[in-house]
This record gives C-alpha cells, sequence and structure tokens, in this order.
C-alpha cells in the first residue's frame, strides 16, 4: 500500500486523483494528507472525495506527519515548484500535473532537487495515452511516415473552453506562463514523444485581441455583472455543472476563504496572457514543427500534418462542433505512390478521452507493461515547457531563442546525436 498526499485542493486533483484513488484504487493506494492555503476547500475537497484523512496549512508539517511515498501536486503552475523541491528535499517522489512549472529558473529548481535527492518527478501526460495519439506513435514507430522532416500543428480552442482559461488564475502570465505553457505543453510534448527529438531553436509571435480589454461592457465578474443578460460569454458558476466540474461546491462556496473569483470577466484590463499564437521550432534531428494555438475559434480540436521521407499523415480531431459527435477518429497516410491508406479509431468514452483512466493505471498500479513510453518524467516535463518558455521570451524580446540558453539540458540528460546528413 503506497501513501500518497494531495498538494493543493483542485478541482484537477479532486477528479483525476483523490476520486480515483479512493473508487479504484484502495487496494494499493491511500491518501494520507491534504495540503491547501484554503482550508474551506481543502475540507470540501475532502467531503467530495470520501476521505477522512487531515487537512494541512502547513505543507512541510504534512511531511513529517505523514511520511508519504509521494506527493501529488495540483497547485496552482507558479507554485509547483516550490512544493516539487520541497517533497523531493523531504525524500518524497513527486507527481505534478502540467506543466511540470513555468520558467527556466523554477525548471533548474526542480532538476537540481531531483539530482541531489535521487528521487524521481512524474509528470501526468494524460494526451500521450489516448487511443488516437497511441496510434500515432505506433504508425510512426513503425516506419510508415520515414525519417521525419516537417510538423505541421494547429490547435483550436472555442469560446466556451478556450474563455475559461481567461476568467481563472491562468489569465495572468505571471500564475501559468500564459497558454503556450500552462496548455501548449500537452501538445510539444506529444511531438517530441513522437519524434524522439530535442527541441533547439524557435521564433514566436503572440498577440491578445480577441480577450483581454476589447470591450467596454464589462464587469468584474459573471456573477455581478449588469451585462450578463446580454453578454454572449456569461458564465453562470452557481449552476455550473459541465462534465461534473465542481465550480460551484468548490470555489464559489469557498471563495470566503481566498477572494478567488473563478468566474472574472474575460476583458479585464489585467489580462496578460496571449489568446493567439504561432511557433517556428528546429530539432535536434533536423525536423521542423509549425505550431499555432488559436483560444477563440467557433469549434474545438486539432489539425496535424507529419511529413516524412515516405509520405504524409494526416490528423483531425474535433471536440466540439459539427463533427464533434462522429464515432471514430481518422488517419489518412499519403505514400509515394499516390496511394492513400485510412485508419479508423473508435472515440474513446471517459475522461480525455480515456486518457485519464489509462494514466491511472499507469501511476498507481506497479509493474505495467510501457512499451511505448507512456510515463513522464522530468525530462519530458523539462523539454516541453522549455519551447513554451522559450516563445515566452521570443515574443518579448522578437528573435530567435536556443533552448539549451535557458535550461542546460545537455548537463542535465547529456547531449544528443547530432542529425546525419544524406549524401546527395
Amino acid at each position: 500500500m503506497k501513501k500518497y498526499v494531495m498538494v493543493g485542493a483542485s478541482g484537477r486533483g479532486l477528479l483525476m486523483y483523490a476520486k480515483p484513488i479512493q473508487e479504484r484504487f484502495s487496494d494499493v493506494a491511500q491518501i494520507v494528507g491534504i495540503f491547501d492555503v484554503n482550508l474551506l476547500r481543502a475540507k470540501k475537497f475532502r467531503d467530495m472525495a470520501g476521505l477522512n484523512c487531515r487537512i494541512y496549512s502547513d505543507c512541510d508539517l504534512m511531511f513529517k506527519e505523514t511520511k508519504p511515498d509521494a506527493a501529488i501536486v495540483t497547485t496552482v503552475d507558479k507554485f509547483h515548484h516550490i512544493y516539487i523541491v520541497k517533497a523531493l528535499d523531504a525524500g518524497i517522489d513527486a507527481i505534478t500535473e502540467k506543466p511540470m512549472t513555468i520558467d527556466a529558473e523554477k525548471c533548474r529548481a526542480i532538476l537540481d532537487a531531483e539530482k541531489r535527492n535521487n528521487k524521481k518527478v512524474v509528470v501526468t501526460f494524460n494526451y500521450r495515452v489516448t487511443s488516437y495519439m497511441t496510434k500515432i506513435k505506433e504508425l510512426i514507430k513503425g516506419g510508415i511516415v520515414g525519417d521525419i522532416l516537417n510538423v505541421d500543428f494547429e490547435y483550436m480552442l472555442d469560446t466556451s473552453h478556450g474563455a475559461d482559461y481567461f476568467r481563472r488564475w491562468h489569465r495572468k502570465k505571471e500564475n501559468s506562463g500564459g497558454l503556450l505553457v500552462h496548455k501548449a505543453t500537452h501538445h510539444f510534448d506529444l511531438v517530441n514523444w513522437w519524434l524522439e527529438s530535442r527541441p533547439e531553436m524557435l521564433m514566436a509571435f503572440g498577440s491578445l485581441r480577441f480577450y483581454g480589454h476589447s470591450r467596454k461592457e464589462r464587469g468584474e465578474r459573471c456573477l455581478t455583472c449588469k451585462y450578463k443578460n446580454t453578454c454572449e460569454f456569461y458564465f453562470d458558476i452557481a449552476k455550473d455543472t459541465k462534465s461534473g466540474f465542481p465550480s460551484k461546491d468548490l470555489y464559489l462556496d469557498t471563495e470566503s476563504a481566498d477572494k478567488y473569483y473563478r468566474d472574472k470577466c474575460i476583458f479585464a484590463d489585467e489580462i496578460n496572457i496571449e489568446d493567439t499564437m504561432s511557433i517556428n521550432l528546429k530539432y535536434s534531428g533536423g525536423a521542423f514543427l509549425n505550431y499555432s494555438l488559436i483560444a477563440h475559434c467557433p469549434y474545438e480540436g486539432l489539425k496535424i500534418s507529419i511529413n516524412g521521407m515516405k509520405g504524409r499523415l494526416e490528423i483531425r480531431e474535433y471536440h466540439s462542433g459539427l463533427k464533434a459527435n462522429e464515432p471514430n477518429y481518422s488517419l489518412n497516410f499519403y505514400n509515394r505512390k499516390g496511394e492513400k491508406i485510412e485508419y479508423t479509431i473508435p472515440k474513446s468514452a471517459g475522461s480525455h478521452w480515456g486518457g485519464d483512466a489509462r494514466l491511472q493505471d499507469l501511476v498507481f498500479c506497479k509493474g505495467l507493461p510501457d512499451p511505448l513510453g507512456y510515463k513522464a518524467g522530468s525530462y519530458d516535463g523539462s523539454v516541453s515547457i522549455l519551447i513554451g518558455i522559450a516563445a515566452n521570451k521570443s515574443i518579448k524580446e522578437g528573435k530567435a531563442i536556443k533552448i539549451n540558453d535557458l535550461v542546460p539540458l545537455d548537463k542535465y540528460f547529456g547531449k544528443v546525436e547530432a542529425p546525419k546528413v544524406r549524401k546527395s
């Protein structure tokens, strides 16, 4: 029986970890403590998860008294490094939600702590383990595309999901690193995992034009806004039950303790993250990535094209809009003979298209086979966030940024071989 503590009584922590441990893994895992600065939320969290463990306002004391095997970190992103380092220094493994952290200094602090304590960091990239992304990995690994030359990756957030990032704490870059860190770390991790190559250099562009101070009709928050009857973005936090997320119980009912409002106006002046972003990136193996993230589309999903020496793989995934209810995903491969090969992948049920449940199995059950390398550690966590961190720096400074100048990956993880040059 492994013992775990929850660091951060968040909605994600409740639905991804606390409740599943109680409901699916109680024979192998036990939560022995919950830490949060908002004790009202921590109590709600405990009750909603069906736990009877102690609640703490002091994380160090929780580590000392409960002596857990691992700490599960689900706080605001800017605090991840603090609690990951605390756990490692206390001789405890750390399991953290993505992103691992939000800037280069914090990334180095985590890597140094992991090295000096000989403990490990696990980053929970659930997108990897979905059936659709797994099939792409299998096809690439099987050599159907050949050596990869270029990846085009376009991700669209709709104005339901996308707008939500501009209501919550994510709307300030000092909290989340912006969407190029908080959200895109998923996408960069997928490409890194598929290519098995290290990102080297990038140039990025970004702007805030759709959200932020783009209209006069606005208030502090949706709950008290005088425009609630006419605003198409009105969000009723008191009645929100979308996907079972506990907005009212865990946030509205506990906001008196910390004044955190989860329904702030998406047109506020304080918003400083981009809503439209684009990156050009070079990998150590010679491949290029063209990436864009749009947070205000009429529908949600992704479009990916992977071009290799043997052909082109095209991927389309729709999460909302006219095609969202199709029963299957399809992958189309176009070879050099003018042929099209279509692969059909049935959609999986469950949170994050079945990815959460599969990842929980890998994290909490020992000895499960992992031939594709689903489980991600500090290397994967680092290279995914560093693309976003470098992109933020590139947008700010207007120049290309080398990843290794931010965090010396060669020092922490060794050098990578230079790509082989084809002779003409």
